[in-house]
């Protein structure tokens, strides 16, 4: 097997869900779901942050998938305020295995960039409801779940919470403010903007040491 990305459709409750996978090199140790930021505002899975959340996934052995929500390019119907892409993911999440079930009895991770926090945060709580498998970590990049939250939310205590210190989207006092009732840390990037830009090596580093963690 070589290192190679796929273009798939899966279906959601509004129709195609496009989604490209990124295999590894060698075979899998596991995959990882990685969601975009708001699809009203140029979100899609190609963002510097999701693929380089994506490519530490493939670097680690995980196949990594990276949907488009619905609205977006191939992905059919429109924007839900995180209800229906949740829905969306939650249905695309058990295609995945149907489809691959030899990952079904690996490790997964389950992350998500800005909009793509809310829909992955709300995504683990909803799997947890339905007594289906949480991911083995939870990876929040510039959260803004409190923005889109329709339902309990109930963080792992061992999520990975980054943010830059200099957030002009969503200021980090937002997320303190949303975390302080909550047992989970933040990890704050000094100077990174909402994008991370110039600080993507670091924030790959991050995410390769929680997938160590995780993967054991």
């Amino acid at each position: 097997m070589s290192a190679h990305t796929e273009i798939v459709g899966f279906a959601g409750a509004a129709g195609r869900i496009d989604c490209a996978i990124d295999w590894p090199e060698h075979a899998p140790r596991g995959w990882a779901l990685v969601l975009h930021p708001h699809p009203l505002h140029e979100g899609t899975r190609d963002n510097k942050v999701v693929t380089t959340i994506s490519r530490a996934c493939v670097q680690e052995g995980l196949v990594a998938v990276r949907p488009d929500f619905r609205g977006v390019r191939q992905s059919e119907g429109t924007f839900d305020k995180a209800q229906g892409e949740t829905a969306d993911m939650q249905q695309l999440v058990a295609q995945v295995l149907e489809r691959h079930p030899e990952l079904k009895d690996l490790p997964w991770v389950l992350a998500g960039f800005s909009f793509g926090t809310a829909v992955a945060a709300q995504l683990d709580s909803a799997l947890a409801e339905a007594g289906q498998p949480r991911p083995t970590a939870l990876i929040l990049a510039g959260p803004a779940v409190w923005r889109f939250q329709f339902r309990k939310v109930d963080l792992p205590a061992d999520t990975l919470l980054v943010h830059g210190e200099q957030d002009e989207v969503v200021p980090l006092g937002e997320l303190m403010d949303w975390t302080r009732d909550r047992s989970v840390p933040v990890v704050v990037i000094p100077g990174a903007s909402h994008f991370f830009h110039g600080k993507l090596l670091l924030l790959k580093q991050l995410v390769l040491t929680r997938l160590a963690r995780a993967l054991g």
